[in-house]
């Protein structure tokens, strides 16, 4: 961590947007730490909230679209691979696997705070065949609150980001509710105004 710290206060965006897109691409690093780091980086630089979590999304996405490709083309045989070459992954993958079985594409979404679950979602998402215009659309919604409530978290807290892993590690099971009812209330609201503006359009014409 020492290290990402210095690259992150080294290149800036550049160092935060690759080290984000690395671990949605399931590399060994904790966006729990990340995260909030480069909030609070962006913070103390005056770099406005409004460029770091677009680009903080952006990394997400490539990242996770990246995993989410190995699944589909190398499937259960990378997976096994994984498994064989790394024990303790078995428990995360199966994990991985209970939750996309209960939730289907719900997992892609929630995934993002579940220990455990949110480190191979994608792979195993990848590797069912999930559908890309169901996969991308729930890993956005997913992506974009997780980084908003640790990046804005960081950013508001600037030297003392470091408490987000303490509170998340204390609190993470609270944390699972509180992200469905942000997620169905984001997914309700934009459902209303699409039917709002269908509605206006019809009454135009």
């Amino acid at each position: 961590m020492n290290t990402i710290s210095e690259l992150i206060n080294e290149y800036g965006l550049v160092a935060m947007f690759i080290i984000i897109m690395l671990e949605y691409a399931c590399f060994p690093v904790s966006s729990e730490i990340v995260l909030p780091l480069s909030g609070a980086v962006a913070s103390i630089n005056n770099t406005h909230c409004l460029i770091i979590l677009p680009l903080s999304i952006m990394a997400g996405l490539i990242g996770t679209g990246i995993c989410y490709a190995v699944g589909w083309f190398g499937g259960a045989a990378i997976i096994n691979t994984i498994k064989r070459k790394f024990p303790k992954s078995a428990k995360s993958i199966e994990a991985s696997y209970d939750s996309f079985s209960k939730n289907g594409s719900w997992a892609v979404c929630i995934g993002r705070v579940i220990p455990l679950v949110r480190t191979y979602i994608a792979l195993i998402a990848g590797a069912v065949r999930l559908s890309p215009s169901t996969y991308f659309p729930a890993s956005l919604l997913g992506i974009s609150i997780w980084n908003t409530l640790l990046i804005g978290i960081g950013y508001s807290l600037r030297e003392n980001y470091n408490r987000v892993a303490i509170y998340y590690q204390r609190y993470k099971h609270y944390l699972i509710p509180i992200f469905l009812v942000s997620a169905i209330y984001l997914l309700i609201s934009n459902l209303y105004k699409k039917k709002k503006k269908k509605s206006l359009i019809d009454y135009d014409n």
